[in-house]
């Protein structure tokens, strides 16, 4: 996923963005010594779902139906490896096209306090205006007592040029071992968007170098710590 940032000298670069994965500390082998992945495989289809089954006899005929035979499994379908998906709406077996989504906003106790129809963001990472350099650092310790980081992104170079412009980024950052605020917009005050449709999140630069390596971390946050009010007694 391409990302446009801009560094302390106000000049940008087009580089890469990837999530962080951790690595499997333990591996699962088969019988025969290969190496197990997870998959995904179509456990039943519409057609062939309880409440179809339902809409066509009753749950007394329905029972009677599947003792003597399988009418819930589509022998042709189920078990299919699943590769590349897309999520869709539907209601009532039909695709909807034209949906209308809606935000909750609870209490903290769970209750609603609010319903409002969602407002979709446009993806604002990869614009023709680069994520520009804020300044406004903050200090590690201080950071990870005030924000609740949900995901980690690393900042990758494409080219040797990218390689020396995210070098000296994250050089500047490991200097001040601190983490540094960042968003979108001209003025750098915007909630960071990576999709369309996606959540907006603060973001915060941190880097890293050893000798001649570096690694430049995008940390994201969409919630910040606060001492809850209590009351005197």
């Amino acid at each position: 996923m391409p990302i446009n940032l801009s560094n302390k000298k106000k000049r940008d670069a087009q580089v890469s963005v990837e999530s962080v994965r951790k690595k499997r500390e333990v591996k699962y082998i088969d019988e025969a010594g290969k190496l197990t992945e997870n998959v995904r495989f179509l456990k039943s289809t519409l057609d062939h779902s309880t409440e179809t089954l339902l809409e066509k006899s009753s749950l007394d005929k329905l029972a009677e139906e599947l003792i003597k035979g399988d009418p819930e499994i589509d022998f042709e379908k189920y078990g299919k490896y699943l590769t590349e998906t897309s999520r869709i709406y539907a209601y009532k077996n039909e695709i909807v096209y034209h949906v209308k989504e809606v935000e909750v906003v609870t209490n903290p106790d769970g209750t609603e306090k609010e319903r409002r129809e969602r407002d979709v963001k446009l993806q604002n990472t990869n614009t023709d205006t680069p994520i520009p350099w804020s300044g406004v650092m903050i200090p590690k310790k201080q950071a990870i007592r005030k924000f609740v980081f949900n995901s980690t992104k690393q900042i990758m170079h494409t080219n040797g040029l990218t390689w020396d412009f995210l070098f000296e980024i994250a050089s500047e950052l490991h200097k001040k071992k601190a983490l540094m605020l960042v968003g979108a917009g001209a003025k750098g005050n915007e909630p960071l968007v990576f999709q369309r449709g996606g959540k907006p999140y603060r973001g915060f630069l941190e880097g890293r170098i050893k000798d001649k390596s570096y690694v430049l971390l995008l940390h994201l946050s969409n919630m910040e710590l606060k001492t809850p009010d209590i009351p005197e007694e």
